[in-house]
């Protein structure tokens, strides 16, 4: 019934009765993890699934995150990433307290603390994956916790303003930095950001097969809401897309974790932008108010003479 395994240099013990939630506890010495295998596997032979509630204020906190990483993590898109952020939970000391000892205020010098290593925006991050833990032990698994610990905190504000325009001379400097770099999908991967307002997973992951030169389409079968979506494409985006096109390739070889910007630098259109877009060229945001359609060339015209730039700075 009890899986045990040695991960980096500790011994991690699984169990699974029957009917009832796994149990997960991490060890340092291999021997106390088979003692707390035999142990429990013989509590649950006498007590049944009592013993699940009675011993869930034992769980650590710890020891619920690598559960949410083996269980849970797998079936996310972005399990890598996440990945990375729950191990570093393993390794600070707020995996070592109990579940009922992980109060709010545990939360909060957690949160004090990484703000002064780090920017706002990766601790919001990594406290959203954490409440989201939370959420799914309370919910999913049964855990008796009277409040997830995180949900009761303040999290640090997010700056997301997407307001700086392209000036004039900017784009040509960096047509002209791009052509003296070596990397050879740089240029067009940022002028196909400026031409789609795709987000730089999506530019990354262009396959061929998704590209219809002729209908000027291209289909995103991955996106982050979840949603599938086919864009029009200008005529220069197909001109950049055209020369690169293969049989069943993605387009251009980098993954997303290659491909980094600076801190504030970001591919993409938010819809906030796009309403101000919008509003100021004089067109209606909302769908229902308007009169006639407009085509990509007009809305591409009208978007070089507002100096929009889609990798937007703030």
């Amino acid at each position: 019934m009890a899986t045990i395994r040695k991960r980096g240099k500790a011994w991690q013990v699984q169990i699974r009765p029957a009917g009832c939630s796994a149990l997960t506890r991490t060890f340092k010495r291999q021997p106390l993890a088979d003692a707390w295998a035999r142990q429990t596997e013989a509590e649950i032979d006498r007590n049944g699934l009592a013993f699940n509630f009675a011993n869930s204020n034992n769980i650590t906190v710890g020891e619920m995150l690598a559960r949410y990483r083996d269980e849970l993590l797998p079936t996310k898109r972005g399990h890598v990433q996440e990945g990375y952020v729950v191990g570093a939970f393993l390794r600070h000391k707020v995996s070592q307290y109990t579940l009922k000892h992980a109060t709010p205020h545990i939360i909060r010098e957690y949160r004090d603390e990484r703000l002064t290593q780090v920017e706002a925006s990766t601790v919001h991050r990594e406290l959203d994956i954490l409440q989201h833990a939370f959420a799914v032990a309370i919910r999913e698994w049964g855990y008796p916790l009277s409040q997830n610990p995180v949900a009761a905190i303040t999290k640090p504000p997010l700056s997301n303003a997407r307001n700086r325009r392209l000036q004039e001379g900017e784009f040509d400097r960096l047509m002209e930095g791009c052509g003296g770099s070596r990397v050879w999908w740089l240029k067009p991967v940022i002028i196909l950001a400026i031409e789609t307002g795709m987000r730089r997973g999506e530019l990354l992951n262009i396959y061929s097969q998704d590209v219809d030169l002729e209908a000027r389409t291209l289909h995103i079968p991955i996106t982050k809401n979840g949603h599938p979506r086919t864009i029009p494409l200008t005529e220069t985006a197909c001109s950049v897309l055209g020369p690169y096109m293969s049989d069943n390739d993605r387009i251009f070889p980098p993954s997303a974790n290659a491909f980094r910007l600076p801190e504030n630098v970001n591919f993409g259109i938010k819809a906030s932008t796009v309403r101000q877009f919008l509003v100021s060229s004089g067109l209606p945001s909302k769908k229902s108010e308007r009169t006639e359609e407009k085509s990509t060339e007009q809305l591409a015209e009208i978007a070089k003479n507002q100096a929009l730039m889609v990798m937007c700075l703030h």
